[in-house]
Formats: structure tokens, C-alpha cells, sequence
């Protein structure tokens, strides 16, 4: 099906500056015998966080192991990389190795003519290096069976707490909250008794994506759509948003900067703050010796399971020319080994993908002894739902208009049900 629509969008102007369809996969060779460039675009490197950094080290190491492939960056923000990578793929500069988002995943694989791994490396090969590999996370980047793209930067919703605001609000930080009703109540209390911010989640900003919202959807029975049928007003979709609505207008969901959050989190002027395992490292050094920052897991909806969504991104080839798509495969298994997660984790505080090198002292097992945080995050794997892509030429229109009737619901005086039900009725005309 991917193939036909490739096919197809190849007749249009477009899409006319990308390379014919039946060199994507022409035999790629076993190794890289000569020197050979690639390119990389990636929005950790546009970052000020530990990701640049760490990406950076990763880089250099992988020089060292390659030193006939040179890797020019190209570092564009996480909401700003699709765009850049269209528009260039447009203006006939083709990328080799994109870092995207799961949220565009549909879109690159019909629209944008990425490469599936199965028909560009060998199956043994593939399979070699996927062993060991969480298998949930590889279905992440799956489409029709195929792996377009491949987990690489990763985490699901952790929460965020400061164990001081707990103790001044007369909560006990031994004990953080583990549902949505025990958030409303620490929430409360910290807005009462110090004055500060209760919670707040990382799910309204420009950068923030959809998968801390489709989490919380999700974990109370929910779904953003169902086919080509959007859903996201409906039943426990819509209940959620009005838990959230709810804690609002109790004061115990803060009112401040969709945009913020992180950094009020980071002042310690926020109790609790739900959002990705990546700031651990930023917001654990803005509170070294200022305020005692835990972890707790997701909250859930009384006895249901929460359904923890996927955050991050997968590195995704458009490399034409074989010697290229080699170099480019070369640098996706580099980034996706256990030396690479070694680096992620430690230093951006992203899940390693690779759960044999938790405990193992070669690896993570020191860092892990003295990070336990990390320990709510890799337990959420095992509950991991997928973060639901939309379909279709306009379906970042469809999920913008989503997200705008979510924070209307959630900050408006209307009726937050009334509020969703009219952006999904718009929205549906935008679906395939």
C-alpha cells in the first residue's frame, strides 16, 4: 500500500525532485570501503539540554569506530525538524538520517519515501541487530509490517515531584500520589498550605507533542481516534480531559505557561509535573542543593491500569544511493547499541532500549545504583500503549485542532465535552 502512494506522489510536482523509487533499493554493499558523507538531522544537537551534548560524544565515538564515514549535522528544533526535512526533500537535498518523531510516522513512510529497514538490509542482519531490543518499542516505528522507523531516543510519562513542597504541604514524600484523585488532593494541599504551583503536565505546549495527553486518554479507557474516526470527545476520552478541567477549577492543576512548565518545575515553584524521563538529568541538576526532586510512575484512574504512551523519536533513512544507505545503517545500529544507550540514558535520562544493560556493571548497572529513579520508568514499559499517529495529507491540521480544543477545555470557562465535541466534529472533515 506505502509503495503504491510512494508511487503515486512520485508523479506529482512535489514530491518530483526526490530520486527515482527503484534506486531507494538497489543492493547496499556489506561495508564502507572509502570515505563517504551522510547527513544527519537532528533536533537534540538544537537543543541547550544534556541531549546535545551527549549526541555530540555519541558522534565522536562513532568517528572513531567509522573513520571513513563523516556525519554533517544538521540540528533544527524537535517542532521545527519535519518541516525542514520536507522542505528539503522538496528542494532536492535528501536527507540521509532523519531523528523524527512517532507522531509524523504515517506520513514519512507513505509521503516522504523513507526507507523500510526490511527492504534495505539483509533479514539476518536485521534481525542480529534487533535481538535484544525491546520488542515494544520496535512496533512503535512499524508500518504495515514494515520498520521505517527505529526506536532510538525513548521514554513514557514519569512524575516529577518536590519531596519539599510535600513535606511544607504536610504530605508525605515517602508516599507520592499513584492516582488522579491523590494528585487532585497533594494538589490542593500544596496550593493551600505554600502558596506554590500543585501540578501541572507537560501536554499543552508547543513542543510537547500529544503523548502525555493520549496517556492520560488512554489510561482512563480512551482513544484519539479509532480508524479514520476521530474520538477524542467521546465517553472516557473526553472524561479524562474533564478530571483535568476539574483539578482547574479546584486550584490544584496550576494556571501558567503551557509553555513553562519545565522551568517552573525547576525553580521549585511546582509540586508535581508530568512529562518525559529526557529532563531528568536538566531538572536533577537545577535542583541539586536547592530542593530534593523524586520520580513516581504515571498516576492512574483508581484500580485501571495506566497506559503509558511513548515520547521521543526514531531514526529514519532516506539515503538513496547504497554506499550511503550502508553508512546510514552503520550509524542507526551504532546509535541503537548498548554502548549508545549507555550514553543516553546516563546522560540525557532517556530508557535504554536495550534492557540487558540495566544491571549489567559493563554498562548501566553503576549508573542504575545510583540513579534508582530511573526504576518507574523501565516498570511503564511494560504497559507501554503506542502514542496513536493521524492519518493523511492534513493530519497535523486534524491534530492541532485536537490539541487547541483540549487546552480550550481544560483552561476555558465552557463546558469542556461541548468544547472537544465541536473541534472533533471540524476535524473529522480534515481525516482520510
Amino acid at each position: 500500500m506505502l509503495r503504491r502512494t510512494y508511487l503515486k506522489l512520485m508523479s506529482t510536482l512535489v514530491v518530483g525532485a526526490l530520486v527515482p523509487f527503484s534506486a531507494a533499493f538497489a543492493d547496499m554493499p556489506a561495508t564502507v570501503d572509502g570515505p563517504v558523507t551522510i547527513s544527519f538531522y537532528n533536533y537534540n544537537l538544537a537543543s541547550a539540554s544534556a541531549g546535545a551534548d551527549a549526541t555530540k560524544e555519541l558522534l565522536a565515538a562513532f568517528k572513531q569506530k567509522f573513520p571513513n564515514i563523516t556525519v554533517e549535522t544538521i540540528a533544527v528544533p524537535s517542532n521545527e525538524i519535519m518541516s525542514r526535512v520536507q522542505a528539503d526533500i522538496v528542494a532536492g537535498q535528501q536527507p540521509d538520517v532523519a531523528q523524527l518523531v512517532f507522531r509524523d510516522l504515517i506520513y514519512i513512510a507513505s509521503d516522504l519515501g523513507a526507507n523500510a529497514l526490511e527492504d534495505m538490509v539483509s533479514p539476518q542482519e536485521l534481525k542480529d541487530h534487533l535481538s535484544g531490543m525491546i520488542p515494544q518499542g520496535l512496533e512503535l516505528g512499524k508500518v504495515d509490517g514494515k520498520t521505517y522507523g527505529l526506536a532510538y531516543t525513548f521514554s513514557t510519562p514519569i512524575l516529577y515531584y518536590n519531596a519539599d513542597l510535600f513535606r511544607q504541604a504536610g504530605l508525605d514524600p515517602d508516599s507520592p500520589p499513584k492516582t488522579w484523585d491523590d494528585v487532585k488532593k497533594a494538589g490542593d494541599a500544596i496550593k493551600q498550605k505554600t502558596g506554590k504551583n500543585g501540578f501541572f503536565p507537560g501536554a499543552y505546549g508547543p513542543a510537547d507533542g500529544t503523548f502525555v495527553y493520549q496517556a492520560i486518554v488512554m489510561s482512563n479507557g480512551g482513544k484519539v481516534r479509532q480508524g479514520n474516526t476521530l474520538t477524542f470527545a467521546d465517553g472516557d476520552a473526553a472524561d479524562a480531559v474533564k478530571m483535568l478541567r476539574d483539578m482547574v477549577d479546584s486550584g490544584a492543576h496550576a494556571r501558567i505557561d503551557v509553555a513553562s512548565p519545565a522551568d517552573t518545575m525547576a525553580s521549585g515553584n511546582l509540586g508535581m509535573f508530568l512529562y518525559t524521563s529526557a529532563l531528568y538529568a536538566s531538572l536533577k541538576k537545577s535542583a541539586a542543593g536547592k530542593f530534593d526532586l523524586r520520580v513516581a510512575a504515571m498516576p492512574s484512574f483508581g484500580d485501571k491500569p495506566t497506559a503509558p504512551t511513548n515520547s521521543g523519536s526514531a531514526l529514519f533513512v532516506f539515503s538513496k544511493d547504497p554506499v550511503k544507505q550502508r553508512a546510514s545503517y552503520e550509524l542507526l545500529k551504532f546509535l541503537t547499541s548498548k554502548e549508545a544507550y549507555t550514553i543516553i540514558t546516563s546522560k540525557i535520562g532517556y530508557l535504554p532500549l536495550r534492557l540487558d544493560i540495566v544491571d549489567d556493571p559493563k554498562y548501566l548497572g553503576e549508573w542504575v545504583k545510583q540513579n534508582p529513579m530511573i526504576r518507574p520508568n523501565l516498570e511503564q514499559l511494560n504497559r507501554l500503549t503506542p502514542n496513536i499517529a493521524f492519518p493523511g495529507p492534513n493530519y497535523r491540521q486534524a491534530e492541532n485542532m485536537m490539541m487547541d480544543s483540549v487546552r480550550q477545555a481544560v483552561f476555558g470557562s465552557g463546558d469542556p465535552i461541548a468544547t472537544l465535541k465541536t473541534a472533533e466534529q471540524a476535524a473529522q472533515d480534515l481525516m482520510p
